[in-house]
């Protein structure tokens, strides 16, 4: 949905939570998002129960479901025009210089190169998801990190440039978690199984439920 948003983040529900001191613009927040204070939303879409920590800034990205955001996280910066002769603002911000009409064709490009952000990712501290890149489902991207390339479902990423420290699981456990894609349950049913999610090992998680357990 879009604003105007309440913010009362200890019982979060269908409606979006963002603080007042957050900017949303023409975004799309699902249910049981949060967007905490000092973060930019712009031209995105949030998944259902994803969340921004404080001093986040997301520019045309599509979140998927269950996306924990650390603080001051961003996702897809706004580069600059590198090939022209000046990089600066005024050459595509150019009406608040008195230089005549802004340039949509940059505004077009930045919309252009999305992120992806897949379900159940983890975002740490302060890391950077640059323009045009997909984090898989699963994804950990550890603090600081800056990811300059896609990242495989499942996989934990660190350093600047982000590369691959190791898989979360083995790769036939992760394609399994992809294809159960408890994600899209209904909450109900995300409810119901709360105790499993948090007691079983992933392996008895996935013989418990690949057949339609709990539907």
């Amino acid at each position: 949905m879009n604003g105007p948003y309440p913010y009362a983040p200890d019982r979060l529900g269908p409606v979006p939570q963002v603080h007042p001191t957050a900017r949303v613009e023409r975004s799309r927040l699902g249910a049981w998002t949060q967007v905490d204070e000092d973060c930019l939303v712009l031209e995105s879409d949030l998944g259902d129960y994803s969340y921004l920590c404080r001093g986040c800034d997301v520019a045309h990205a599509d979140l998927g479901r269950f996306v924990n955001v650390a603080s001051f996280v961003r996702i897809g910066p706004t580069d600059h025009p590198m090939w022209r002769v000046t990089q600066h603002h005024f050459t595509y911000r150019s009406a608040k210089y008195g230089f005549g009409p802004d340039d949509a064709e940059i505004f077009d490009w930045r919309r252009e190169r999305r992120c992806e952000i897949g379900c159940d990712a983890w975002l740490g501290h302060a890391a950077i998801v640059m323009p045009g890149v997909r984090v898989g489902h699963g994804v950990v991207v550890g603090s600081g990190a800056v990811v300059t390339r896609d990242v495989d479902d499942y996989a934990v990423v660190a350093g600047v440039p982000a590369r691959v420290v190791r898989a979360r699981f083995p790769e036939d456990v992760a394609r399994r978690l992809v294809a159960l894609a408890w994600w899209d349950w209904p909450h109900e049913r995300i409810g119901a199984a709360l105790e499993d999610f948090r007691s079983l090992a992933v392996e008895a998680f996935l013989e418990r439920y690949e057949n339609g357990a709990g539907a």
